[in-house]
């Protein structure tokens, strides 16, 4: 089950074949999801959840507490004194999650007693100075804190994010007790009113319990985008493609990823909308284009697409709720891109989003159709845009890639994009309009152990790393109940001296530390410098256990074989496609559609 901002997408695995549904998201997320697995005998569910993102985005986090080191109060605002952007005197920081009176400099525990009196917070976050080296003062923290109300959840730093780097590991802190209660009490009433076990998905790409991701709530900040990150990297190992970018257009936003050799591209140092979150997450960048993006003049006179959206309700003007401005779904329809109805039995009233351009086509001087086209353009490039952000700035040729396009509005969009950045193929997957939701069932169930390691000679690095996965395998049973069965390694290294590291994927004995390293080195910075002693940062261990599902189970509707040539409309249950003049199509072994031109 993934919930989008427009719909809540389900598919079903019985053992033998797929079943999917799609519903509209629900004001209340639970709603929409126990309406979409209505009539399902599942024994098992797999949730991707935007709740902790929307209480981050809207502000309706728990009132919060930080317990620092005495002088470390006004860490949350000093940051590292950057910009939020260089040039643009008019943006700021977003306002901190927890306001001045209620941080604390920790002297003695009557002080904190009466501290926490006054603040009455409804979640604690604790970060002390060197407290990833040595978490015993924190435990200390913790146990007064609970003294004090048992109730009271409590974040810790040194369990939240063991790494060094006092100002990112106090904030991802902070942002994990902020979104806490929300999250804990969405996913618990949740798993009552579903009456089944659930497991949820991480940033990271893997699965984890209830309680899992209650404890670690700021971890599934990008839950629905990994499902389809890690589903369609299944999808283009399966068909050779060593550099895929998946394209992921929904109704309010599309999210795209680069991945390399079968593996998303993961990072541990993201903000979301300013907020520091170092918690592992695939290496998504979301812009704020999708179908129900909504069309507007500026103050100059110029067209412009989002980032507003129409949601779910009222929707784009099309869709007959009372919606009366236009957006890109009202633009692909006035254009002959879309039939009568969209996914969820949706009806589409080709009038109303006719009238809805005509009265922006008044105001610019021309008309509807023009006003569409002009739209299109516009969230196109937008598109292009984000690609070239994970894929031209990484130092990545995205004409070596293959467009991997999902999402309800994905397969609309996906070849005039690719198109216009020399990409070398399109491949619409099964099943795209709920693929985030089939990602689910493709990831695996994961536990993720970080600990920085400065230090630490490279000689004793594997018995260090040892110690930390016999930890991962006993914390993975301990919160998931299954046995590990691979363990993968990664480590951020950098040249001694450098104020920045490169994470490099790790075979321990195997003798290559340096090898690998300067080759990444190479790739993201252009440069190596041999004669420099390198330095092991931090170590990052994923103890991983088998998904209920493998990409060769998966099969589309369409027979293998089949070739089509645009322009024309190809319309499924829950996606359609447009292909356009000059532009071939050819069904594939197991339902992938590859587009070429």
């Amino acid at each position: 089950m993934d919930v989008g901002g427009t719909f809540t997408d389900v598919v079903a695995w019985d053992g033998q074949s797929l079943r999917v549904n799609k519903v509209p998201t629900s004001p209340e997320q639970s709603e929409g999801v126990a309406a979409g697995i209505a009539g399902l005998p599942a024994t098992l569910l797999l949730h991707g959840t935007t709740v902790a993102t929307n209480a981050l985005l809207e502000g309706k986090g728990a009132r919060t507490a930080l317990i620092t080191t005495r002088g470390f109060e006004d860490v949350l605002e000093i940051g590292r004194q950057d910009r939020p952007s260089l040039y643009d005197s008019n943006r700021d920081r977003p306002p901190s999650l927890v306001d001045r009176s209620r941080r604390h400099g920790l002297d003695s525990v009557v002080d904190l007693h009466r501290f926490l009196d006054e603040a009455r917070p409804e979640s604690v976050a604790i970060g002390l100075l060197d407290s990833h080296q040595d978490s015993s003062a924190e435990i200390a923290v913790a146990q007064a804190v609970e003294a004090w109300n048992p109730s009271t959840p409590v974040s810790r730093s040194s369990f939240v994010n063991p790494e060094f780097r006092e100002y990112e590991r106090i904030a991802t802190t902070v942002l994990n007790a902020y979104l806490r209660p929300v999250v804990s009490s969405y996913l618990h009433s949740l798993e009552d009113r579903l009456g089944r076990r659930t497991l949820v998905m991480r940033s990271s790409g893997g699965l984890t319990s209830t309680t899992g991701a209650a404890e670690l709530a700021a971890s599934i900040l990008l839950s629905g985008p990994a499902g389809g990150v890690v589903a369609a990297a299944a999808c283009g190992a399966r068909h050779g493609w060593t550099r895929v970018i998946s394209f992921d257009m929904g109704g309010t936003s599309t999210d795209v990823c680069r991945i390399e050799n079968g593996q998303p591209q993961l990072g541990g140092g993201r903000s979301i909308r300013g907020y520091v979150c170092r918690f592992p997450s695939v290496a998504v960048h979301t812009i704020g284009a999708g179908g129900g993006s909504i069309g507007w003049i500026d103050d100059g006179g110029a067209l412009r697409v989002g980032p507003q959206s129409a949601g779910a309700w009222p929707g784009p003007a099309a869709y007959g709720r009372g919606g009366t401005e236009p957006t890109v779904t009202d633009a692909n329809l006035v254009l002959g891109r879309l039939g009568s109805s969209l996914a969820g039995d949706t009806e589409l009233e080709a009038d109303l989003a006719h009238r809805a351009l005509a009265a922006l086509g008044v105001k610019l001087g021309i008309r509807p159709e023009a006003v569409a086209r002009g739209m299109i353009n516009i969230v196109n490039a937008h598109m292009e845009g984000a690609i070239r952000r994970v894929s031209v700035e990484e130092g990545a040729d995205p004409r070596q890639a293959a467009l991997l396009a999902f999402g309800g509005a994905g397969g609309l969009h996906a070849t005039a994009v690719a198109r216009a950045l020399g990409m070398a193929a399109v491949l619409v997957p099964p099943h795209p309009g709920v693929f985030s939701a089939l990602g689910l069932l493709l990831s695996p169930m994961r536990h993720d152990v970080t600990h920085s390691v400065i230090g630490v000679e490279t000689e004793v690095l594997d018995d260090t790393i040892a110690r930390l996965e016999d930890r991962a395998r006993e914390e993975m049973a301990a919160v998931l109940g299954v046995e590990t069965n691979e363990v993968s390694v990664s480590i951020d290294v950098r040249y001694r001296g450098q104020s920045h590291e490169t994470p490099v994927e790790y075979v321990r004995g195997s003798g290559r530390l340096r090898v690998d390293f300067e080759t990444a080195h190479r790739a993201r910075n252009g440069f190596v410098t041999s004669d420099v002693e390198l330095e092991v940062v931090t170590v990052r261990l994923a103890a991983t256990a088998p998904a209920v599902l493998s990409w060769s189970q998966v099969r589309g509707t369409l027979d293998p074989g089949s070739e089509l040539e645009g322009p024309r409309l190809i319309e499924g249950p829950n996606a359609t496609i447009y292909l356009d003049e000059g532009e071939r199509l050819i069904v594939l072994a197991d339902g992938t559609m590859e587009i070429t031109w």
